[in-house]
């Protein structure tokens, strides 16, 4: 078996984004992996700030501002002006966008079961407890 952790990790994430983009073309989904994070949480958490999104899903501002571009020019999110603070827009996710990631939402769900398909409670515990490990490792 390979023992080159990063390179297992970054094959894993690779083909899982490939599979993910293949599945939301087949269903004329118009989002990325990327862009679906981004969407869930506008949905449960809407108006909220660049920034809070970044720290919230773990992407740098550069690259939150790139995602949130793209998804406001297909109409998926909008720009607010904060009442608060009128030097910073508060994001919100649009019905079009709402429709978006309902319609990704039962991909989701299976791609989940996918990954757990053959792996009893205990290892999907303890795969859990591996990934969560490296948010802290690695802050």
């Amino acid at each position: 078996m390979d023992n080159r952790l990063l390179f297992l990790l970054s094959r894993a994430e690779f083909s899982l984004k490939k599979y993910l983009k293949g599945k939301f073309r087949e269903k004329n989904i118009s989002i990325t992996p990327g862009q679906m994070g981004i969407l869930f949480l506008l949905k449960s958490r809407d108006a909220i700030s660049m920034s809070e999104l970044g720290t919230a899903l773990y992407i740098d501002n550069s690259t939150i501002t790139r995602l949130v571009d793209r998804l406001e020019s297909k109409g998926l999110v909008k720009r607010l002006m904060n009442p608060d603070d009128r030097r910073q827009y508060l994001l919100s996710i649009t019905e079009k966008g709402t429709e978006t990631i309902n319609s990704a939402k039962n991909i989701v769900q299976s791609t989940n079961d996918l990954i757990k398909k053959d792996f009893s409670k205990e290892e999907i515990d303890a795969f859990k407890r591996v990934l969560e490990s490296f948010t802290i490792k690695f802050q």
